[in-house]
């Protein structure tokens, strides 16, 4: 695959110090006053006073939610679901072999496995078990979760496995052999790092790039790794080389490599927060006779705020802002193509192979061994198109349109190989498909076919506009019934940040839990999402944030406008930035909604900075230790908003304790100021899960059905 420089989206375990929170009400302008936060006891993630905290609570919810038969029977549905066997394995080719990671009844932590393609065409293909995650967690006596690999190109006998313990995001390291399949032995040469939040890749074929923390001044404030080393097979690791170090006002350093192609490269990526970032060609410098080979480092020439990534020779550049380049200037949101050794040189020739048009938006490129795969989202339905890879290509063209609302995805087979590709396609009502195709050739293979899990029958898919506090017209797309008869209880779903589109997609979750009971389900395109390019999210950017919560306002009132439903019966639910959504929903329009869901949630935007990988998303929300930004900040800061004289509707809030991205200590703080206002609100903890909520199947059935048995009986009939 292509080498890409990768902005931070990932965070290190690192409690903030507890200091007091701070109040405008008892400062002058511009300034902030310290008080005491009696709820900071509820930050000490595993403090015996907090846990105590949890499990009272854990046990009031699973009284008065999870004890009820409707949410057994729905949990039961889930679980039988998300263990189906008739699920798609989605797969990925390494080598000879085409590689599934699987998660069932009897491998409730997953097994890694693999076969061939013809085997896989087959209807029940035979597997060849390579690691499993089961076995591995009884023998070592540790809830692991497989949070990823990286195998060595181009002959895939190597992988570093990154596993977690209980879903967090801080992961232990170690190399593994896809020939014996075993984890190699550090007495034997096996490259091992104990728990951290590591960067890992291969460099050669007995070396890796590791950025992870070496100890004191290692780590960024944001708890990323600072340093990058070259750790050859055999060397101590406190003898690796060093090939970069950033500063410690960095989110995350860290250095990838391409093996696979004609020719080996190199790269070292600085993210400077968490939408610039420095990318740098690692290149050999040829030595002088009798002398060492040296390694430079030459820097790409491109914006700070752009993304880049390099395939056979060529650099693509994906632009978030406009970008003038001598008599040129290429708009934001465009992808740009040019030769690698001509952009070093400073005289490259730019190919567009994408320029937005009014409601259209770059979702993603992949490159294959000829080609470049070009995905379109034209007012958030997806459209691929193919271009030549080599300069002067000519013009996108089409390569497939989904059909209705049908969002697909697409990613090469072996990208140094063919221009092969797996296709994924589904939408709200639609199960997936996986397809194999190839350019040049009109026709694909449906490989997989996923089933229906919920009657979709009388369903239909639509997509509405309404128009935002400024003027600007907000898309959403509705779920229901297609002969309404009245209003309905309503579940509206948000995000609104980080460029993230929010795009159709099948959900057995949503169908089984909500439409199913004559739901209807809406999901919001508000701005700080993806659906309309960068500008779209920089709209909502710091300051400018009101925006998005004003969008998901006028969808709300749209829907009641529209006899959709009623205020007694409009729920919403947002996870992670989408609980930051969903607290100021309550602060700031608790008469608008019937009930609220909040998962994984930040709402302490005074201390969210020095909380786990707060210190990354600055860039995102604004430094609450600027006076100037604490001023709006503090407008859209929930747990600094809610007070004990508003009437609020019904309110859940999820999180996890293995959550080391948004620390859940926003989570209690939130409920436990709640509570003793006086307001009556739900909390439930999974001591297991990361930001992901769920370490498996059985865990992500009961969480799920908690948040749709609380939604129902709050907008339902409560059956």
């Amino acid at each position: 695959m292509g080498i890409q420089c990768i902005l931070a989206a990932v965070a290190v375990f690192a409690l903030g110090q507890a200091w007091a929170g701070e109040s405008e009400t008892e400062a002058g302008a511009g300034e902030t006053a310290v008080i005491e936060d009696p709820y900071l006891y509820l930050e000490d993630v595993d403090g015996r006073r907090a846990m105590r905290w949890v499990a009272a609570r854990n046990r009031a919810t699973q009284r008065t939610i999870a004890s009820r038969r409707s949410f057994k029977r729905l949990e039961a549905q889930l679980l039988e679901v998300f263990d189906a066997e008739d699920r798609i394995p989605y797969i990925d080719k390494l080598g000879d072999h085409y590689y599934n990671f699987w998660r069932n009844k009897s491998h409730p932590k997953g097994l890694w496995r693999r076969t061939s393609l013809a085997e896989y065409r087959r209807d029940e293909p035979q597997w060849e078990p390579v690691l499993d995650l089961d076995a591995l967690a009884r023998r070592e006596k540790e809830s692991w979760v497989l949070s990823g690999f990286y195998c060595r190109e181009p002959d895939y006998q190597r992988c570093l496995v990154l596993l977690s313990r209980g879903g967090a995001d801080a992961v232990v390291t170690r190399e593994f052999d896809l020939v014996s399949k075993a984890f190699v032995p550090p007495k034997a040469g096996g490259f091992y790092l104990p728990e951290a939040k590591s960067t890992v890749a291969w460099a050669g074929p007995d070396s890796i790039f590791v950025a992870t923390d070496f100890g004191p001044g290692t780590m960024t404030e944001s708890g990323y790794p600072r340093i990058v080393k070259l750790w050859r097979r055999g060397q101590p690791l406190a003898e690796a080389e060093t090939v970069f170090a950033g500063e410690s006002t960095d989110v995350s350093i860290g250095a990838d490599a391409d093996l696979g192609g004609d020719e080996p490269v190199q790269v070292v990526w600085q993210a400077t927060d968490f939408y610039n970032s420095n990318m740098y060609l690692r290149r050999a410098v040829p030595a002088e006779p009798d002398g060492d080979e040296t390694w430079a480092l030459a820097q790409l020439a491109k914006p700070a705020d752009a993304e880049a990534s390099i395939h056979r020779g060529r650099v693509f550049i994906a632009l978030k802002s406009d970008w003038p380049v001598g008599d040129a200037r290429y708009a934001a949101g465009s992808l740009l193509a040019a030769e690698l050794d001509s952009f070093l040189a400073g005289g490259a020739e730019f190919d567009v192979l994408f320029a937005p048009e009014p409601g259209t938006s770059l979702a993603g490129y992949e490159p294959t061994r000829s080609r470049v795969l070009v995905n379109v989202l034209d007012n958030v339905r997806n459209r691929v198109y193919v271009t030549g890879l080599e300069a002067g290509s000519g013009a996108l063209e089409p390569l497939f349109a989904a059909d209705g609302f049908r969002t697909v995805s697409v990613e090469p087979v072996a990208a140094h190989e063919d221009d092969r590709y797996f296709a994924r396609s589904n939408d709200y009502l639609t199960p997936p498909t996986l397809s194999l195709g190839a350019v040049g050739e009109e026709a694909t293979e449906t490989l997989k076919q996923a089933p229906s899990y919920f009657d979709a029958a009388g369903l239909t898919i639509a997509q509405h506009w309404t128009t935002s506090k400024d003027g600007t017209r907000i898309p959403y797309f509705q779920v229901g019934p297609r002969d309404s008869s009245g209003a309905a209880p309503t579940l509206l779903y948000g995000y609104g940040g980080f460029e993230i589109p929010l795009v159709p997609s099948y959900s057995p979750g949503v169908g089984l839990g909500w439409l199913a009971r004559g739901g209807v389900y809406v999901v919001a395109n508000i701005r700080g999402g993806g659906e309309f390019g960068p500008e779209w999210h920089q709209a909502a950017l710091k300051a400018n944030r009101g925006r998005a919560y004003e969008d998901f306002i006028a969808v709300a009132e749209h829907l009641i406008e529209r006899g959709v439903t009623t205020t007694p019966q409009l729920g919403i639910l947002g996870g992670s930035n989408g609980g930051l959504l969903m607290g100021n929903m309550l602060a700031m329009r608790p008469a608008l909604f019937g009930a609220i869901v909040a998962r994984v949630p930040l709402f302490d935007m005074r201390r969210y900075h020095t909380l786990l990988a707060g210190a990354s998303w600055v860039a995102e929300y604004g430094d609450p230790d600027d006076p100037a930004e604490w001023e709006f900040l503090r407008r859209y800061s929930p747990y600094h908003n809610v007070d004990e004289n508003t009437a609020y509707p019904p309110l859940l809030v999820t999180t996890s304790t293995r959550d080391d991205r948004v620390h859940p200590g926003h989570a209690r703080k939130m409920v436990a100021k709640m509570r003793d206002m006086g307001h009556d609100v739900a909390y439930y903890e999974n001591i297991e899960g990361g930001h992901g909520g769920a370490a498996d199947n059985a865990q992500s059935a009961y969480m799920w059905a908690l948040v749709y048995e609380f939604l129902w009986r709050e907008l339902g009939d409560g059956d």
